[in-house]
């Protein structure tokens, strides 16, 4: 392997994560759809947006939303069971840091830590009340039909519209960190690929 090869393990990490982003950036921009073009209100009254057709019907828009949530929520399970031994680490590194017993945290990884606590938290609840309005069975139409679970079904799209704003909000500072880490990786990424390629290229001539 050369010295800008990736291991096997790497690239199946870059997939998943890849995934993640993939999943995330489908999400986001079907959920900026419904965020702004909201079902209710009239033509020329509260929702002068009330009817538009942008691209795709809104139906279309709801199974993309849907299903790309999904994707989202499966690569981020699988991501998270292959990293766990490092997430119960840092786990215990930053409660040992909070409680004065082990090394202190720099500041970029204070804010590291505090990126990813918003993250992971907006995540849970985005997924959680998205899984809600997927399986909740509904009495009508609308999210106010939606059979109440804890929640009634407007509390539950208030939890799932805000959640996913801080979500991509913490993401995109997230992404804006690690850069540099994301170019360095992706663009090995892709020249493993070539490499792998080549060899195989050359080994059938």
């Amino acid at each position: 392997m050369s010295s800008r090869g990736l291991s096997l393990k790497t690239r199946m990490n870059w997939l998943i994560d890849a995934s993640v982003f993939l999943g995330g950036v489908l999400a986001a921009i079907t959920g900026i759809y419904f965020l702004f073009l909201p079902s209710g209100g009239y033509r020329g009254g509260r929702n002068p947006m009330y009817g538009v057709t942008i691209l795709f019907e809104r139906h279309t828009w709801e199974d993309w939303h849907t299903w790309t949530g999904v994707l989202m929520i499966a690569a981020v399970a699988i991501h998270l069971a292959i990293h766990w031994a490092w997430v119960k680490a840092m786990v215990k590194r930053v409660v040992l840091a909070l409680a004065s017993k082990g090394s202190p945290l720099s500041t970029g990884a204070k804010i590291n830590v505090l990126v990813d606590a918003l993250i992971a938290t907006s995540f849970l609840l985005a997924a959680i009340s998205g899984l809600y309005f997927l399986l909740a069975p509904t009495s009508g139409q609308g999210v106010a039909a939606t059979m109440p679970f804890l929640f009634d079904g407007t509390t539950w799209d208030l939890i799932h519209t805000w959640a996913g704003v801080v979500l991509v909000g913490a993401a995109v500072v997230h992404l804006a960190i690690h850069w540099r880490w994301v170019v360095n990786v992706t663009t090995r990424f892709f020249d493993s690929l070539g490499q792998t390629h080549v060899t195989l290229v050359k080994a059938q001539t």
